[in-house]
Parts: structure tokens; C-alpha cells; sequence
């Protein structure tokens, strides 16, 4: 910041502190400031009320800025202050459509000071607008926490609906839409990551994921082992942006699409586990495993830490396909879908089982 600058961020805090609802047209607009001043903005707005005000979350569009609506738009004005994950890309919204309103940071790395200090404003009487940088905050960011903590509090929450990826990916997929799960971002540690995708692989509803371009390749490559590579998908990027794409197909045909890399945000919708799968194919052969299990419970049950304890549930699964006339490669395949393992990672306990099988019982 230049010395021009700091000496209208001054001028302009202390107009705020005497309670003035703007500065004139000559001093910098708050929302001008860069993002370490305007972060400090929550600790100096003043009360204008004696009654609470409102926390307001904005729906903001996904790439097409015509997507806005009037609502969010007379709110984002009115509003005392903006909350927004990434000032800088805010700045660019609130620039096209002439907002000169406060703003301040709200991001994963500051939410728990920063929630707490923009919900005092709130109870002092000041309405916050919180936007992310797309869509419906909340929805995987970490609106969710300062929505959590201000029904805690039991101040004033409104809600004001837009753009949001998921759902326009999901009409646009062509995959059923009667029922579906949201499953946002997938987890990053490689444990997480399996136990998330084994528990898919049992999920009969339509789901909706987002995912990087960075990690794209790798995301439907792993799902297309555990889900199968027939499963019917849809890679949804762009959305609403002019290079908007939609590719369907299924699993393995989206993995091959995607082998030199995408560009953009990706949205994936997948077709949930088909009921063939979960009863009995036309040879009564793929009867659903854990409808069998004495609990009588659905869905796959912990998976072994164990690697010996695993191989012994994989030999189990296999013994009964394959004494139902199954040929040992199906039975493979099909084991290792209802237990929500890769395909590699089932031939190696199989693999391994073998060789147990094979060493006598004197060693």
C-alpha cells in the first residue's frame, strides 16, 4: 500500500469510527483496500442499531455474471459489510456491478477468529453479506461453520438462492435426479480416500462430486475400480463460462477422456449402484453379499485393517460366486466391487490367499 493509499484507508476509518454511513467521493472505498486492511475492517465497523442485524448468505454466480440475481444484488448493496473467501476475486464482482461496500476476508484459514468477530458485528446490529467465490457459500467452504456458530447464537440468518454447480450439473448430466448425495470434494489422505470410495461403491443414489482439474485423472480412474467401469458418468467443467462441456459416458470412457489432463473446475455426477447389482442378475449369481450378512444391515460393513483379514473376507466372497457357477474372473470383479476395493487390490489378496494356500501346514 503507497502512502496515497494509507492516507485515505486513515481518513476513511475515521469517518467509520464517528459513525458516518460513507465516506465522499475522494477517499479510496474500503473495498478498494488491499486484503491485510480490509481484514482488519470487522474489528472497527460501528453498531447502527440497538437490535441485531442479519447475517446474509449471497448466492454469486459460477462463471456467467448474468446468473446474479436482483435479490442478491439489492442486498450486496445494502449491506454494511462483505464477507468473501477471496477479496480479490470479490473485488471484480462488486467492480461490475458499481457495489462500494466494505469488504472483508472469510476463508478456511482465518474461520475461526474471523467467524467470530463478523457474528459480533452482526449482534451489534450490522447486516453482513457472505459470498464465496462461487456459488452457494456453505457448500463445500467454510460458510458451513459461520452458519452453524450464528444459529447457535441465535442471531438473524437469510438465505439468499443462485447459481450453484451441483445441481446444474446434475439436471444436466441426464442421470436420474428423483433422489441423489452430494459428496463435494472427496478426501485427499489415501486412507480416507479408499474408505470413502468402498462406501460409493454401495451408494444406490446418483452422486455429485466437485474435483480439481489437478486431481481429475486420478479421482476417475480410482472410481472406475471401485464402482465398476461400466458405470454410467458425467464430467460436467466450466459451467455457465463460454467454453461450457459435458462429457457422458461411462466410467472408463471418462477416465480415457480425461488421460491428457482437463481444464476448469470439474463437477462429476455418477449413476448410483444399479438394482441388478444389489439383488440377483438373470443366473442368480451376483445376489447382493450383505443383504446375506446375519444383521440384516445394508451397506458394506469396516473393511479389515488387517491385510490377512481382508484376503480372508475376499476368499469368503469368492468361495460363495464362485460355488454359484461364477468363473473366477467375474467372481473377482464382483467381490471387489461389494467390498469397495480396486480391482489391483483385490487380485493381490487374491494373489495372496494363493500363496497361504500353498505353504504346508509344517512351516
Amino acid at each position: 500500500m503507497n502512502d496515497h493509499d494509507a492516507d485515505d484507508w486513515d481518513e476513511a476509518e475515521r469517518m467509520l469510527e464517528q459513525g458516518q454511513e460513507s465516506a465522499p467521493e475522494d477517499v479510496a472505498n474500503v473495498s478498494d483496500m488491499p486484503e491485510d486492511v480490509a481484514d482488519m475492517l470487522p474489528d472497527h465497523w460501528p453498531a447502527k442499531s440497538l437490535g441485531p442485524g442479519k447475517l446474509l448468505l449471497c448466492a454469486t454466480p459460477i462463471g456467467n455474471l448474468d446468473d446474479i440475481t436482483l435479490r442478491v444484488l439489492k442486498a450486496l448493496k445494502e449491506a454494511d459489510l462483505i464477507a468473501a473467501e477471496d477479496t480479490r476475486h470479490t473485488r471484480k464482482l462488486l467492480s461490475a456491478f458499481d457495489i462500494h461496500v466494505p469488504l472483508t476476508s472469510y476463508h478456511e484459514h482465518n474461520r475461526r477468529h474471523k467467524g467470530a468477530a463478523i457474528l459480533d458485528r452482526v449482534a451489534e446490529g450490522a447486516t453482513v453479506a457472505l459470498v464465496s467465490d462461487a456459488g452457494l457459500p456453505g457448500i463445500s467452504d467454510p460458510g458451513e461453520d459461520i452458519v452453524r456458530e450464528c444459529v447457535e447464537r441465535g442471531l438473524p440468518l437469510e438465505v439468499l438462492p443462485g447459481p450453484t454447480a451441483s445441481l446444474t450439473a446434475l439436471v444436466l448430466s441426464g442421470l436420474p435426479t428423483g433422489r441423489f448425495v452430494f459428496e463435494g470434494f472427496l478426501p485427499r489422505p489415501k486412507k480416507e480416500f479408499r474408505e470413502r470410495l468402498r462406501r460409493l461403491a454401495f451408494e444406490d443414489r446418483t452422486m455429485i462430486l466437485y474435483e480439481s482439474p489437478h486431481r481429475i485423472r486420478e479421482t476417475v480412474e480410482s472410481l472406475c475400480d471401485a464402482l465398476g467401469p461400466d458405470r454410467p458418468a458425467a464430467l460436467v467443467r466450466e459451467l455457465t463460462k463460454k467454453f461450457e462441456e459435458v462429457r457422458r459416458g461411462s466410467l472408463a470412457e471418462l477416465a480415457a477422456s480425461v488421460r491428457e489432463g482437463v481444464r476448469g473446475e470439474c463437477t462429476l455426477v455418477i449413476a448410483g449402484r444399479p438394482v441388478a447389482v444389489e439383488s440377483a442378475d438373470k443366473t442368480g449369481a451376483t445376489a447382493d453379499f450383505w443383504n446375506e450378512a446375519a444383521d440384516g444391515l445394508s451397506g458394506p460393513p469396516a473393511l479389515p485393517e488387517s491385510e490377512r483379514e481382508r484376503a480372508a473376507l475376499l476368499r469368503q466372497r469368492l468361495q460363495l460366486l464362485e460355488g454359484r457357477g461364477m468363473d473366477s474372473k467375474a467372481a473377482l470383479k464382483a467381490a471387489a466391487q461389494e467390498l469397495g476395493i480396486p480391482r489391483r487390490e483385490a487380485y493381490r489378496l487374491r494373489l495372496l490367499v494363493a500363496d497361504e494356500a500353498s505353504v504346508p501346514e509344517n512351516e
